[in-house]
């Protein structure tokens, strides 16, 4: 997936984004004691350094600029209920297994090329999972992964202002601006 087509989708997940706001501000709950291991500096790195493979540095911040990892780790203590915390740490920790089999090495000490191959393999995995899902059956990790980059990249402040068009609204204050009787009024688009 290119950049390009990164940002198309997530004009899709942002418009959800506000509209679910309430929704999603609503159903935050304190967590269980498995997602304070997310909040570990190992797995803080490792949550930046995949988010990174999903949105990579190029002439804007990438996801570890702007510290996706933590976003993720918080959003899933406070928003997740606690059987997607379960699927979300389990399917994180069997990633960690699998690389290991795989590779001999973890995940922090493969170069870009293996980090790339290894996620895009993930991604094929949640492919054919979301193919066969029965309707009630639970997410695949990877794909709480991915929702939480876009979501915690694009509203994080490099997201906005440097990968996004940024218009700082309501703009600056002119409190003298000349008005006529009979001028309608400014609105924003």
């Amino acid at each position: 997936m290119t950049r390009r087509e990164a940002l198309n989708r997530v004009t899709l997940l942002m418009g959800g984004t506000i509209i679910g706001t309430q929704f999603l501000v609503s159903g935050c709950r304190p967590a269980g004691a498995i997602v304070a291991q997310l909040f570990e500096k190992t797995n803080l790195a490792l949550l930046n350094e995949f988010a990174e493979v999903i949105i990579p540095k190029t002439d804007t911040p990438g996801a570890k600029e702007a510290n996706v990892g933590l976003f993720i780790a918080s959003a899933l203590r406070d928003c997740y209920t606690p059987a997607n915390q379960e699927i979300f740490i389990t399917g994180l920790t069997l990633f960690k297994k699998q690389v290991k089999q795989k590779h001999n090495i973890d995940f922090m000490a493969l170069n870009q090329q293996q980090r790339i191959e290894v996620i895009t393999g993930v991604d094929a995995e949640m492919q054919n999972y979301r193919s066969k899902r029965e309707p009630n059956a639970p997410y695949h990790y990877y794909q709480m992964m991915k929702e939480l980059t876009l979501l915690g990249y694009f509203t994080s402040e490099a997201g906005c202002t440097k990968a996004l068009r940024y218009l700082p609204v309501p703009g600056k204050f002119d409190g003298d601006y000349l008005y006529k009787k009979g001028d309608k009024a400014w609105a924003l688009s």
